[in-house]
């Protein structure tokens, strides 16, 4: 079992950055990711609120931070995190592909899309249901496509979107969105955008092969009908990724980890940064304050064990 100062769970903005802080400070950290490092900047085509840049697209912000993350001796690898034991002075992070120790633990795991519940999600997945514009868009060029959900990833695919397909039709379960109001005034001026408000879309319809349709149901009147797409993208919401570490006591009764301002859980020596968080906001900007934070936090956390250890000789 290979043993570090730090294991950062996690490569997101959020971990990268945690572990570019924890490096500089001399620590031997390992990055663990189930997937390639960067997370869900690499499903973003364009970035336009991150400091330092009017425009970078997803991917390419990925590898800088990347880079940077590593430049000072933290390692990568792939992994599927398991579990984390408590052990005192040392946690043992216990994955699919092996077990590693690590005085301190950083967990930036992050969340993953919320599905909608509804029939024909899953029997369509891949076959014209998608939670990803950047992936799948371009499958649906000239063609018209449905979006569900009000808020910034909803509308700000759909205003993605409304680039390749002939027409975008976004179903809204309320009377207004959520998102933020230059987001929606840019979508409000697209005229391939249609908002269809206080629509619940119930069911997702289709052939053998691929989504047709999808069928609706007014909140208001109960009005029911249908609309003919042949894709569908879902916004609605999204889940912490937080099931290896219940058994630690530092999530919320929503799953999502509980910190203080320091980004410190209830355990001694985990930390917890980014869109794994209880918050409001989760952004790349705040995923990388986070691990900024939490690799200091980590540090100083060390410098305290090392002197308790001191202290009892």
């Amino acid at each position: 079992m290979k043993n570090y100062d730090v294991i950062v769970i996690g490569a997101g903005p959020g971990g990268m950055t945690g572990a570019l802080y924890a490096s500089r400070a001399n620590l031997s950290v390992l990055m663990l990711d189930r997937g390639i490092y960067g997370g869900q900047m690499n499903n973003t085509a364009a970035i336009e609120n991150y400091p330092g840049f009017k425009s970078v697209l997803g991917p390419d912000l990925a590898k800088d931070m990347y880079d940077g993350s590593t430049q000072f001796g933290a390692e990568f690898a792939y992994g599927s995190v398991e579990s984390i034991e408590d052990q005192g002075d040392h946690k043992v992070v216990k994955t699919d592909d092996g077990d590693y120790s690590a005085k301190a633990v950083i967990v930036a795991t992050g969340s993953e899309y919320k599905k909608l519940g509804v029939p024909g999600e899953d029997q369509f997945g891949g076959r014209g249901v998608s939670y990803c514009a950047v992936c799948d868009g371009a499958f649906f060029k000239n063609r018209e496509v449905a979006v569900i959900g009000g808020g910034d990833s909803a509308v700000e695919e759909s205003i993605y979107l409304a680039g390749l397909a002939s027409k975008v039709t976004v179903f809204v379960r309320r009377d207004k969105l959520r998102a933020q109001k230059v987001i929606q005034d840019r979508a409000f001026a697209n005229e391939k955008i249609e908002f269809v408000w206080n629509t619940s879309v119930t069911e997702v319809l289709g052939d053998d092969m691929k989504v047709t349709g999808v069928a609706t149901k007014n909140n208001q009147t109960g009005e029911t009908g249908e609309k003919a797409v042949s894709g569908v993208f879902i916004y609605v919401g999204n889940l912490p990724m937080t099931a290896a570490f219940k058994g630690l006591g530092i999530t919320n009764d929503a799953g999502w980890i509980t910190t203080n301002e320091l980004m410190q859980t209830a355990v001694p020596g985990i930390f917890a940064i980014g869109d794994v968080r209880e918050k409001t906001l989760r952004q790349i900007t705040t995923a990388v304050g986070d691990g900024g934070i939490a690799g200091q936090e980590a540090f100083s956390y060390l410098e305290t064990l090392k002197s308790q250890a001191a202290a009892t000789k």
